[in-house]
C-alpha cells in the first residue's frame, strides 16, 4: 500500500486542502486504515470526478481505491456482476458491452468509479424508467467504522444511508450490480432543435419515454425570445437489424483529449486555460446551435459517443481559468417549470459564460436520504469560480429552488449553505441520526461532511 501527502481538489479545482492518501491493495488493508484513523477521520476517493469537495479531508486521512479494481465473472443467467468499487464505469463499459451486456444506468461520464456512482447514487439519461444507480445494486460490501466489511442488501436501513450518502457510512469495496442485455454496441439516436425553453421542455414530454434516454443542452447566453434556446436528443439502443453491414466491431475506445492545459471546443482554437468569456461563450453557443439539424432520427453512434461524449475533452475544467469551475445542478418538481423559467432567464440576463448546460427529466424520488433525483426537472450546468459576485448570485437562485420544492446536487456542489442544505433535503435531520448509530466517532469525514454539517 502507497502512502503520500497530497493537496486534493474536486473536479472543479476549487478550494483544494491536503490530506494523507493512501491507496490500499486488498480489504484488509483498506480496513487497516480506518481503524489506524487519526482525530479527523477518513473518506474515500475514486477518480475525483466529484465537482465539489466530497472526496477531500483537510488534514485527515483519504482512501484512494482505484487500486481495488477487479471485475469478476458476468453471470449470464441471473444478469448480474460482482466488481470492486474502484472500477470505473468506462472499464465496466468496455468488459461487458462485447458479451452483450451494460450496466443499466449509465451517467454523463465513464471516469467516476462504482464505489463513487453508489455513493453519489448518480442518475443516467434514462431515470424515469430505472431510477438511479443505486437501484441496480443487488449488494454491497461496505467497510464501517469498526474495521469490518459488511454484507448490505436493498432495502435495509444502512443500504438506505449508504447510497448517496457521499461515502458518510463507510466505505464501498465492491458491490453486485444488475445488468441491462444489449444486442449491439450502437444507439440509434435522435436530435430536434427548439426556439426557446417552452418549445423544448414541450418537446421532451410531448416524445414520452418511446426513446428512453433524453437529455437536452441549453444555450444560457441566448436572451429575448431564443431564451432557453436549445438542442434536445433521444436514443434507445439499436436493434442487430439496424446495424450498418459495414461497422465490424464498434470501437469502444474514447477519443484522445488535448494536451493539459490547452482545450478544444468544436469549431474553436484551443484556449490555453484562461477563462472563457461573455463573447466567445455566445459565439460558441450560436455555433452549436445552428449547427444542429432541425431534426434528424435514427443516427447510429456507439454507446460510448452517446453517454460519454464529454470525455472526449478530459481537461475541459481547465477552460474554466485558475479559480476552477462550479457545477450548480438542481432540480424542481413537476408543476414547478416556471422557477426553471426563472432562473434560466436569470443567468441569461447576466451573461455567465456557460457552454455546458444539461437538462434532464427525473422519475420517481431514490431511496437514499440524500439522493438527488425528485419526479421532475433536473438542470446542469458549468460557471467559472471566479466570476465576480456569483456566490451571492448562487445563493439566490438557492432560495428560489428551496422555496419550490427543489434542490441542489449535495454530490457536486461546492458552495451551498447549511441552512440551505436542510431546507431542501427533509430526510437530512434522519439521515444525521442514522449516521450517528452507525458512526459515534465519525469516523468518516469529508470537507463536504464538515461545511454542511453532515
Amino acid at each position: 500500500m502507497s502512502v503520500d501527502t497530497v493537496s486534493l481538489t474536486g473536479w472543479g479545482r476549487t478550494a483544494p486542502t491536503t490530506a494523507v492518501r493512501f491507496r490500499p491493495r486488498t480489504h484488509e488493508e483498506a480496513a487497516a486504515v480506518v481503524r489506524g484513523r487519526g482525530p479527523r477521520g477518513v473518506i474515500a476517493r475514486g477518480l475525483g470526478r466529484s465537482p465539489g469537495d466530497a472526496a477531500q479531508n483537510a488534514g485527515g486521512s483519504v482512501l484512494d481505491l482505484t487500486g481495488l479494481a477487479r471485475v469478476g465473472r458476468v453471470d449470464a443467467a441471473a444478469g448480474v456482476v460482482r466488481c470492486d468499487a474502484g472500477v470505473s464505469l468506462e472499464r465496466l463499459l468496455r468488459v461487458l458491452l462485447p458479451l452483450g451486456w451494460l450496466p443499466p444506468v449509465v451517467p454523463g461520464t465513464g471516469r467516476v468509479t462504482v464505489g463513487g456512482a453508489i455513493g453519489s447514487d448518480l442518475t443516467g439519461l434514462d431515470h424515469r424508467r430505472s431510477g438511479s444507480f443505486a437501484r441496480q445494486v443487488s449488494a454491497l460490501e461496505l467497510l464501517t467504522a469498526d474495521g469490518e466489511v459488511r454484507t448490505v442488501l436493498p432495502g435495509t436501513a444502512l443500504f438506505d444511508a449508504t447510497a448517496g450518502g457521499l461515502g458518510l457510512t463507510g466505505v464501498i469495496l465492491g458491490a453486485t450490480l444488475r445488468l441491462r442485455r444489449v444486442t449491439t454496441g450502437l444507439m440509434s439516436v435522435s436530435t430536434e432543435r427548439a426556439g426557446d425553453l417552452d418549445d423544448l421542455l414541450a418537446r421532451f414530454t410531448a416524445g414520452g419515454d418511446r426513446l428512453p434516454y433524453a437529455s437536452a443542452w441549453i444555450d444560457l447566453t441566448a436572451r429575448g425570445r431564443a431564451t432557453g434556446r436549445g438542442i434536445l436528443t433521444r436514443g434507445e439502443h439499436a436493434p442487430a437489424d439496424m446495424r450498418p453491414a459495414h461497422a465490424g466491431r464498434t470501437s469502444l475506445a474514447p477519443r484522445s483529449g488535448g494536451a493539459r492545459g490547452r482545450f478544444r471546443l468544436p469549431g474553436f482554437p484551443p484556449v490555453p486555460g484562461g477563462l472563457l468569456g461573455p463573447a466567445s461563450a455566445a459565439l460558441y453557443n450560436e455555433v452549436r446551435y445552428r449547427g444542429a439539424p432541425r431534426a434528424r432520427t435514427g443516427e447510429l453512434r456507439p454507446v460510448t459517443t452517446f453517454f460519454h461524449a464529454a470525455d472526449a475533452f478530459p481537461d475541459a475544467n481547465l477552460l474554466y481559468g485558475r479559480g476552477g469551475l462550479v457545477r450548480y445542478r438542481f432540480a424542481v418538481g413537476h408543476g414547478r417549470e416556471e422557477t426553471l423559467h426563472r432562473v434560466v432567464r436569470r443567468i441569461a440576463a447576466r451573461r455567465s459564460p456557460a457552454v455546458r448546460a444539461v437538462l434532464q427529466r427525473l422519475g420517481a424520488a431514490d431511496p437514499g436520504g440524500l439522493s438527488f433525483a425528485v419526479p421532475g426537472w433536473s438542470l446542469a450546468l458549468d460557471l467559472p469560480a471566479a466570476l465576480p459576485g456569483l456566490g451571492r448570485f448562487l445563493d439566490d437562485v438557492d432560495e428560489e429552488v428551496a422555496a419550490a420544492g427543489g434542490r441542489v446536487c449535495l454530490a457536486a456542489d461546492s458552495r451551498v449553505r447549511p441552512e440551505t442544505a436542510a431546507a431542501m433535503y427533509p430526510g437530512l435531520a434522519d439521515f444525521r441520526e442514522r449516521r450517528a448509530r452507525l458512526d459515534p466517532t465519525e469516523a468518516f469525514r469529508s470537507d463536504l461532511s464538515r461545511r454542511l454539517g453532515l
